[in-house]
């Protein structure tokens, strides 16, 4: 089954947007923070299960298996760059006097 090809963007969005049973509205950062986590991790998880399925020899294809893993690296490092960005605005702030 080919899986479509998105944009970095949309990966973004899907990665660091609130979750679909959240309202969005009043979400703090924290909450936002954990559902990140949550996809990344499970991106980690159906890549893990992918390999597994191929290395078991249940029919998967081995290029799904290598494309679940490099999304869910570049999912990984999206996190990390977007988590360096915001702890970096965060030094920013506290370093601004008053």
């Amino acid at each position: 089954m080919p899986l479509p090809i998105t944009s970095i963007t949309s990966a973004a969005t899907t990665i660091l947007s609130p979750a679909a049973g959240s309202a969005g509205q009043g979400a703090g950062f924290q909450e936002l923070f954990e559902n990140a986590v949550k996809r990344v991790e499970t991106m980690k998880q159906a890549a893990d299960q992918s390999v597994e399925r191929v290395l078991s020899g249940e029919g998967e294809e081995l290029h799904t298996a290598v494309l679940a893993t490099e999304r869910a690296s570049m999912a990984f490092d999206l996190f990390m760059q977007v988590r360096n960005k915001v702890t970096s605005a965060y030094q920013e702030i506290m370093r601004m006097q008053i």
